[in-house]
């Protein structure tokens, strides 16, 4: 065979973008070869570098080099067809030209490229599929070879004229696996060589791919080959311990969802926790501030009106001195006229003498406005401000709110807003001592009892009113302003509760509110009685019912934090329920309100 018929085409010294001989060859990372000028060409102007033929995608743009090993064979193939020319015509591919022995080649250049080429092992002719071959190992390699006895179905037919049976598998490949020798694969769901039409018996572990004989012997002889069987009890030991390293990845991935998960929650109640602390202590800030601002205008204002009156006064009594000066003026001008000289001599001492005058030398109106004791007291309050936040800077805000029922649990502000229903006061129900606005969203407690009819639905001895809207179903929310009141209750009544007499405020008696007495003692109304602590008092309480759930919550609104929640069976409807409790002489009359609900953000 020819050199150029065995082994040398004109696709292996052609560029697959010029589609001539390689000039100047030049490897990608990805292995393929193409022009030096050409593939810098193709990739220039692009931010993302492919190899053309294979698609590889580097990131960054890979630092070529001449191939020099490539680059002369090419020349020497170049000057074995003649000088070069185009190698394609129509992207068909011509036969190497060029004349004399050994394809062709200029003498010399055929032992030249010999040595360069690899060399491919010796092939070994197939036989009949009836015999078995070792299609690895020549004879010079295969000492075994030549003691393996052949196997001739006709000679080996019994007297009876019945097959043989098959030959025993041979061991093959360096003792690492054992299969039969045969042409063609005996199992029809194994798959076969599309080269060479075989079994694909071999597992090459450096390429890791299934092949058979022949491509073990022509593509795979210096390889780390075994048989598939081999192969597969060794990776089917392995499935266990993956399968198990998987599953401890799994575990693994789970338990930093639950820990992510806990961190969140941590982080809401931090942001709850963080909220509530800088409202109460900014609100403090801010209450100072205005508090002083205030104490300052009105002590200005009382300067300012005390210089003006210091100043009428002081006006007034030069007005005086003024008219009394312009009067001896007038007289010693009347004297200087007259001819009576008995008369000018009579009146003159008593005109020459000045009168009576105060010294206003040293008289001004006082300007000091009295600022500076508010000052100080301000400066005062913005140092405890300092070092109240520089504490909190180095230790953070502490726990605000204690209270039994977890707070994770419960919807926060922005998702039970948007369950707010329009509420409103039911007068039926109002005790004789409360007054309500005209449009029955407001209610305080007056000086004294109003003539009203006594129906079983009014309260006669506890001060309060319930809403007209019954709840038997669904979600509710409302939010009631309370401003500074000193005590009320807030919450929900059943509707079968007893409204005469004395009455047990207790949730088995049907009432679930919370209550607050003498400005800062917070307290839900259950069996015994529950105290909380409040640190940022609320202005406005938002108050949720699930009826279903059996849950009533409260809230602080203006902090956006969740107070306490009853959870508890409702086997009837039940009303919002207020009470304003007594004005105590004047220092807690101001209503309790029902607002508008303004969704938080």
């Amino acid at each position: 065979m020819s050199l150029h018929g065995s082994f040398l085409s004109d696709d292996q010294f052609a560029c697959s973008i010029c589609l001539d001989v390689f000039n100047n060859p030049s490897s990608t990372p990805c292995g393929h070869s193409f022009c030096m000028g050409c593939i810098s060409r193709y990739w220039d102007g692009t931010k993302v570098c492919q190899c053309p033929l294979c698609k590889k995608t580097f990131q960054k743009r890979p630092d070529l080099q001449i191939n020099r090993t490539l680059r002369e064979i090419t020349e020497q193939f170049r000057s074995m067809r003649g000088g070069g020319g185009p190698v394609r015509e129509k992207r068909g591919v011509k036969a190497v030209g060029g004349g004399g022995g050994d394809g062709g080649l200029p003498d010399g250049l055929f032992d030249e490229l010999k040595k360069k080429l690899p060399r491919p092992l010796p092939k070994v002719p197939v036989m009949p599929t009836c015999e078995p071959i070792l299609t690895s190992f020549s004879a010079a390699q295969t000492p075994l070879a030549s003691s393996v006895p052949s196997y001739s179905p006709i000679a080996a037919m019994n007297q009876n004229g019945a097959p043989p049976p098959p030959p025993p598998a041979y061991s093959h490949s360096r003792g690492r696996r054992r299969f039969t020798m045969s042409g063609a694969s005996s199992d029809q769901n194994l798959p076969v060589c599309e080269t060479h039409h075989r079994g694909t018996l071999i597992y090459c572990r450096t390429d890791q791919v299934c092949i058979c004989p022949e491509c073990e012997t022509l593509d795979h002889y210096d390889h780390d080959t075994v048989s598939v069987e081999d192969e597969w009890v060794k990776t089917k030991a392995q499935l266990s311990v993956s399968e198990q390293e998987i599953q401890e990845m799994i575990r693994q991935r789970i338990r930093k969802i639950e820990e992510i998960r806990m961190s969140v929650s941590e982080l809401e109640l931090a942001v709850e926790r963080e909220t509530a602390g800088s409202v109460c202590l900014f609100s403090t800030l801010v209450s100072a501030i205005e508090r002083s601002q205030a104490e300052l205008m009105e002590v200005m204002e009382i300067s300012r009106r005390a210089a003006e009156h210091q100043a009428d006064a002081m006006i007034r009594q030069l007005e005086l001195e003024v008219v009394e000066l312009r009067r001896r003026e007038s007289a010693l001008a009347e004297l200087a006229q007259s001819d009576d000289h008995i008369h000018c001599l009579k009146t003159f001492p008593s005109l020459c003498s000045p009168p009576p005058a105060k010294d206003w030398s040293a008289v001004s109106v006082d300007s000091d406005l009295g600022t500076g004791t508010i000052y100080r007291s301000l400066v005062a309050q913005m140092e405890k401000f300092q070092a109240e936040l520089k504490k909190i800077t180095e230790t953070g805000f502490p726990a605000l709110i204690q209270e039994p029922s977890p707070v994770r649990a419960q919807p926060r502000m922005k998702r039970v807003q948007d369950y707010a229903v329009d509420v409103t006061l039911n007068s039926m129900t109002a005790h004789p001592r409360l007054v309500m606005s005209e449009d029955m969203k407001s209610v305080r407690c007056g000086d004294r009892h109003q003539l009203l009819p006594d129906n079983p639905e009014r309260f006669d001895r506890v001060v309060c009113i319930l809403g007209r809207e019954a709840i038997s179903s669904g979600r509710h929310y409302w939010e009631v302003e309370v401003g500074k009141k000193t005590d009320w209750d807030l919450g929900v009544a059943r509707h079968s509760i007893n409204r005469k007499g004395k009455i047990e405020v207790t949730p088995s008696n049907g009432y679930w509110f919370l209550s607050l007495r003498d400005k800062n003692k917070y307290a839900f109304r259950t069996e015994p009685s529950t105290d909380v602590q409040i640190s940022l008092r609320p202005s406005k309480i938002g108050i949720f019912v699930d009826f279903e759930n059996g849950q009533v919550s409260f809230y602080n609104v203006d902090a956006k934090i969740h107070i306490y929640t009853f959870n508890d069976v409702f086997n009837e409807c039940v009303y919002p329920f207020f009470s304003p409790c007594t004005n105590k002489s004047g220092k807690n009359d101001g209503p309790l309100t029902i607002t508008p609900v303004s969704r938080t953000e």
